[in-house]
């Protein structure tokens, strides 16, 4: 029935549109690797025999009238890039849907992607990049019986692979405006309530166990003038531990996050500060996928709220969030921290703003382990102060300054000073590291441009994979508004095992939807982040093509 489906929609679609009634659109993308050195002693065993390697997508969607469809076909041959999850492979249909939208309401028969809030309680969506697919397939249905009314109900099994995962999910979402039921003029005032629960039956000799997992979420956002605000509680019930996938049927522990938003905006300011607790919420809609390496089967979204950097060096220490609960190694609970972003402009003929203005932005964040008593011996723990703080894993803070110097020249100067605790990639030792880059843009006329980076780290490495002080550079030449072409390196020179130059040569085209990019170089290994989720990528070389369309 899965194979016959996606001929018979297509055959559906091309009949409609060649009858024109309704519309056709769609998106293809492509992303091709030929490895042509990967380092020995990687996780990888037959890379040898597969040096070439193809993501691929096609997506197509048919809107007529009221009802829409939508089908993504996927490929991955000989295999999938390196490092994404082993159940892509081979091509077959990857999602399907068939629904129906009014002012109302909105049905959905098939894959779907939903998030509840902030995602906490609930986030499927997909990252082709991270290789995360997570949708769910099943059975939505949105009602909105008023502008300040919101309901959604689902019911589905999330992806997994080219399959679904064996737990079943349940959602709940209502999205309540207070401001147009209590009639308030200068205040926006919403309420969000939702419930997920992930129901999995596992043979567990305690008749304690129970498949059903619940999370339950309130939230409220509030905003009046300048000002704005969001607060968010989430609380997990009871499940089984599990640690290194293995399942601990006499060990039952709960969860619960906290999140606040505050924030002030007005034209040249803007402050915007984040604080977030996590304790064990870590949520799979199949438990044995508990701390697999590929975001697959995550049922919330937790993903690191620290800056995310543009540069090179900037990104060589990255923090992932710290959601799971560890008992029996380091003995880790969750995290507690936060972040703060400044935004400034200078006003344009004012003595720090000069002719053209300048412009400041301001980011820290710093994260923490939770306090607590652990006994990794037992396996148990204990929170003693909700607001406590434990072992520091991470601390950031940049400053960005954007300067216009005349018509032709723009410059950013950036300083990132970073502490790294290397613990939280299961490593040991501590990193100060200072980065300094530098990045000039200068417009020759007729849409070309040239635009130079350099960067710098001074790197204090405690670790035992001591990888020292970086420099790195790049030069950027845009012929025109559809043409760039670019050439970059990075290297660590003081590494103490091995002085490594990261090269990347390559450019791009760009049409109307379509954009075609390629380049040869080699991969450092190491966290790829995406909107604060990572994935890893091995060290490796080769040349890589990316080609995307929409139409």
């Amino acid at each position: 029935m899965k194979n016959l489906l996606l001929p018979i929609i297509l055959l559906g679609t091309i009949v409609s549109f060649s009858q024109d009634k309704g519309t056709f659109s769609g998106g293809l993308e492509s992303n091709t690797q030929y490895y042509t050195d990967i380092p020995s002693g990687s996780s990888f065993s037959d890379e040898e025999d597969d040096p070439f390697r193809t993501n691929n997508y096609l997506r197509l969607n048919y809107d007529y009238k009221n009802w829409f469809a939508t089908v993504q076909l996927e490929s991955y041959e000989p295999k999938a890039l390196l490092n994404f999850y082993p159940e892509y492979k081979g091509t077959d249909l990857g999602t399907y849907a068939i629904g129906y939208r009014s002012q109302k309401l909105e049905a959905t028969l098939g894959h779907f992607y939903e998030q509840f809030g902030s995602g906490l309680a609930l986030r499927a969506w997909e990252d082709r990049q991270l290789g995360i697919n997570n949708a769910i397939r099943g059975g939505r249905i949105k009602y909105s019986p008023t502008h300040s009314l919101s309901f959604t109900a689902l019911y589905g099994r999330q992806r997994d692979g080219f399959h679904v995962s064996k737990g079943d999910l349940y959602g709940f979402n209502a999205e309540i405006g207070l401001t147009d039921l209590f009639k308030m003029e200068s205040t926006f005032l919403d309420l969000g309530l939702s419930y997920v629960g992930r129901s999995e039956d596992l043979d567990i000799s305690n008749p304690n166990f129970e498949s059903l997992t619940n999370i339950i979420s309130t939230r409220l956002d509030i905003s009046s003038g300048n000002f704005y605000s969001s607060a968010e509680y989430v609380y997990k019930s009871k499940d089984i531990h599990i640690e290194n996938s293995t399942f601990f049927d006499d060990k039952y522990y709960g969860g619960n996050a906290f999140l606040m938003n505050l924030g002030y905006a007005k034209s040249g300011l803007g402050i915007d500060a984040t604080f977030r607790r996590l304790e064990n919420m870590a949520l799979f809609s199949e438990r044995a996928q508990q701390g697999n390496l590929f975001n697959q089967s995550i049922v919330n979204y937790i993903p690191a709220l620290t800056k995310q950097h543009d540069y090179g060096l900037t990104n060589i220490y990255v923090y992932q969030s710290q959601p799971t609960l560890n008992l029996f190694g380091t003995g880790n609970a969750g995290e507690i921290g936060g972040q703060i972003d400044m935004y400034y402009t200078f006003k344009k003929e004012t003595p720090l703003g000069g002719k053209y203005g300048t412009k400041l932005a301001f980011n820290f964040s710093n994260w923490y382990g939770l306090k607590a008593d652990y006994n990794t011996m037992e396996g148990t723990y204990g929170t003693a102060e909700i607001l406590g703080f434990g072992e520091e894993f991470y601390r950031d803070a940049s400053l960005e300054i954007r300067k216009k110097l005349s018509p032709k020249w723009s410059s950013i100067f950036t300083i990132v000073n970073t502490f790294y605790n290397k613990r939280i990639e299961s490593s040991r030792g501590e990193v100060n590291a200072t980065a300094l880059v530098g990045e000039a843009t200068y417009k020759l006329g007729s849409g070309q441009s040239l635009r130079f980076e350099a960067q710098h780290l001074f790197s204090d490495d405690t670790s035992v994979d001591h990888e020292g002080n970086w420099y790195g550079g790049t030069i950027e030449y845009n012929i025109n508004s559809r043409i760039a072409v670019y050439v970059n390196d990075i290297y660590n020179y003081e590494n103490s095992t091995q002085k490594t130059h990261y090269y990347n040569v390559g450019g791009s085209f760009t049409k109307g939807a379509t954009r075609i990019s390629a380049n040869f170089g080699k991969q450092r290994g190491g966290l790829l982040c995406v909107g604060g989720v990572c994935r890893y990528v091995p060290e490796n070389t080769g040349f890589t093509l990316n080609i995307s369309t929409a139409f």
